[in-house]
């Protein structure tokens, strides 16, 4: 499993080489059966002009690791993923330290998939959680 592990999060990481991941310093950093985690550093680069994480911020977390689990569970060498729709709910902000985002299926359809992405801190305190709904589309 561990070798799993590895391959599966050198790819993710990977593949955010030149994106928005890699501008919100986004990385993966835990894959399991059901599961993708990514951590996202939080500091004035993702602050909203309060000095807090800025909700679009986690928006923009919350789709990167749905997308990306999206990719690994449904095998996207075949399928091109797109997230379709994102809803979030933040209760509660944070101004320093790292937030995860680890996203669990909750339908895994062959066309649509609905993902439940919760947000925490360090310490598992729940800062955001969203909900992403992916589409995989054949390759042309």
């Amino acid at each position: 499993m561990d070798d799993f592990k590895e391959k599966i999060l050198k790819i993710c990481n990977d593949t955010c080489k030149g994106t928005l991941m890699e501008t919100l310093d986004i990385s993966y950093v835990d894959v399991g059966e059901n599961f993708l985690i990514g951590r996202m550093p939080v500091g004035p680069k993702v602050y909203q002009p309060d000095g807090v994480l800025h909700g679009g911020a986690m928006v923009a977390l919350a789709e990167s690791v749905g997308s990306a689990a999206s990719y690994i569970f449904l095998n996207g060498q075949e399928v091109t993923i797109r997230g379709i729709e994102i809803s979030a709910n933040h209760v509660k902000s944070i101004r320093e330290g790292y937030v995860f985002a680890k996203a669990k299926i909750v339908h895994k359809g062959r066309t649509t998939q609905l993902w439940d992405i919760k947000i925490t801190d360090a310490n598992d305190n729940l800062i955001s959680v969203c909900k992403l709904t992916t589409i995989a589309l054949p390759k042309k």
